[in-house]
């Protein structure tokens, strides 16, 4: 397949390209800044004209896309006011998915978020461990996340083959951040992740494994390593964070609270890479 990645020279991004790569797709990264070169090309998403006229074709680049992987976004609250976190990322989302649906791109993946879900857990979640038919925002990025999904679910209906896969990450690390892994023992450690991580090259994966089960409709997938963080059980985790909230009779010792159980079911999804 041909495919564009959005945010290609995140964390995220990289780690993508280069595993669609090594499987044998032609790549062509979008980003505000990056390589000079055939496998990249500077865009605006914030620009609706851009995305569509890079959608249908660049000259020297390609000239028609089978997929479109989109991880850009302004990554956290904080980095910008609060309100330009929300336009930017859901006027970037919708440009890239009306874009493609007017392109005749019809398989998409993009990138949702752990903070979609409650992200710090301020308030407790429902249930434990926590799957994806559960959406709350308490922050302004986390409301952007919420509102490109539903943008997603609503769009995917314009065309009966079309395919959307919203992916809610949680917290990316690449090898070089293990050494967070020192606290792991620590009582509140990753806390407001539900415990979560995920390596980046695993998280490239499961892209991979979506665009690879892509079919028709809008799904939801929690992307994180089936195990969690800490060094304490989970069961102890969940009683120590979420006193009352019932947890599952069959979870794992260690298994994220954070579920990926939807991921490993339908995608196949195995990590390759583990802290412990």
């Amino acid at each position: 397949m041909f495919i564009a990645v959005t945010g290609s020279q995140g964390k995220l991004g990289r780690a993508t390209v280069a595993r669609l790569r090594h499987e044998g797709h032609d790549v062509i990264g979008f980003d505000l800044a990056g390589p000079a070169g055939p496998g990249f090309t500077r865009i605006d998403l914030g620009d609706y004209g851009q995305v569509l006229d890079a959608f249908l074709g660049v000259t020297a680049r390609h000239d028609g896309l089978d997929a479109v992987v989109h991880l850009a976004a302004i990554p956290v609250n904080g980095i910008v006011p609060d309100a330009a976190t929300f336009h930017n990322n859901v006027t970037a989302s919708f440009n890239v998915l009306l874009a493609a649906h007017r392109a005749g791109i019809r398989t998409v993946v993009t990138a949702s978020s752990i903070t979609a879900t409650g992200f710090p857990f301020e308030v407790a979640p429902p249930r434990l461990p926590l799957d994806e038919s559960h959406s709350a925002a308490f922050n302004t990025y986390a409301l952007g996340k919420v509102v490109e999904e539903a943008m997603a679910a609503q769009l995917v209906g314009w065309d009966a083959a079309a395919s959307i896969t919203a992916l809610r990450f949680t917290n990316v690390v690449d090898d070089s951040e293990y050494a967070t892994f020192e606290r792991a023992g620590e009582p509140g450690y990753r806390r407001d992740l539900l415990g979560s991580w995920i390596d980046a090259r695993d998280g490239a994966q499961a892209v991979a494994l979506a665009l690879a089960h892509a079919r028709p409709g809008f799904e939801i997938y929690h992307v994180a390593h089936p195990q969690s963080g800490n060094a304490d059980p989970s069961r102890v985790l969940a009683e120590r964070w979420f006193p009352g909230v019932p947890v599952a009779h069959d979870l794992g010792e260690h298994e994220s609270l954070f579920s990926t159980r939807k991921l490993q079911r339908e995608l196949g999804f195995v990590p390759e890479h583990d802290w412990r």
